[in-house]
């Protein structure tokens, strides 16, 4: 092999050449983790986080790049990254535990009124201030 014809060029961790634990060091995802896909995410800004933020790998600081500006859900940021959703929440995971994002968990679906009540506060509402 001709000397200096590949060693110049960088392979990216992300291409199909190197296996998705690598990116995430062969950690799991922790069970008080697990991001829903739309579990919304940002960076925190924290400046004890820049010294954190430099011994991040690629993918996790494209990660913190994509969330510096504001709140995206996991499945955005798994979009954005083109990375699997499994990958993204071990990702972010190692993100939240070193303090560089915050994870704000989606909101629960409302449960189902009871009618009599809601009829209740109606007529009520309507005989006090007519209608």
């Amino acid at each position: 092999m001709p000397e200096g014809s590949g060693q110049d060029e960088e392979l990216e961790l992300t291409s199909p050449l190197v296996p998705l634990f690598v990116i995430t060091n062969g950690r799991a995802l922790p069970p008080d983790h697990e991001y829903e896909h739309t579990t919304l995410v940002t960076a925190t800004g924290a400046e004890n986080g820049q010294v954190a933020a430099r011994t991040l790998s690629p993918e996790a600081g494209r990660v913190l790049d994509l969330v510096a500006d504001g709140f995206l859900s996991v499945a955005e940021v798994a979009g954005h990254t083109h990375l699997p959703l499994g990958i993204v929440r071990i990702l972010l995971a190692q993100l939240e535990e070193d303090g560089l994002i915050l994870a704000r968990t989606p909101i629960p679906r409302a449960e189902r009124v009871d009618r009599e009540l809601v009829s209740a506060v109606l007529e009520g509402l309507k005989n006090r201030f007519g209608a």
